[in-house]
């Protein structure tokens, strides 16, 4: 199953995280809503650092996510890990395997993310356990 939309995003700097050696990572919270068959709300905590080559670096973050999709109503977490090699990004993002509760148990899947305009969207390719 498919399901597209549109979602508007918070940011929220945190403080830098100490990671050794005098180094410090970027931490940020995003508050996200997302609007269409994904009717849901999310936190994100993501962790950040950039290399010293410009447009080079990476980030990790989990989110929950909680509201409906396609109807089904529960909260699932998604793990994100993406990386910016010289200007050129990738991005996996994926539903946490057996984190889907209520009527989103069992839930698996991947989201894809485009930023147009300044406009974020979505596209979540997903699917159901049996098991």
């Amino acid at each position: 199953m498919q399901a597209k939309g549109e979602f508007e995003v918070t940011r929220m700097p945190q403080e830098e995280l100490d990671i050794g050696g005098g180094a410090s990572i970027g931490h940020s919270r995003f508050d996200k809503r997302f609007r269409g068959p994904l009717d849901a709300v999310s936190v994100v905590h993501m962790l950040a650092v950039m290399s010293p080559v410009a447009g080079s670096g990476a980030y990790v973050a989990m989110e929950r996510v909680e509201g409906a999709l396609d109807g089904k109503r529960g909260s699932f977490y998604a793990q994100h890990s993406g990386v910016m090699d010289r200007g050129k990004p990738s991005l996996d993002l994926t539903v946490v395997p057996d984190s889907g509760t209520d009527e989103l148990t069992g839930l698996h899947g991947r989201i894809a993310i485009d930023i147009v305009d300044g406009k974020h969207f979505y596209t979540f390719d997903y699917g159901f356990r049996e098991d």
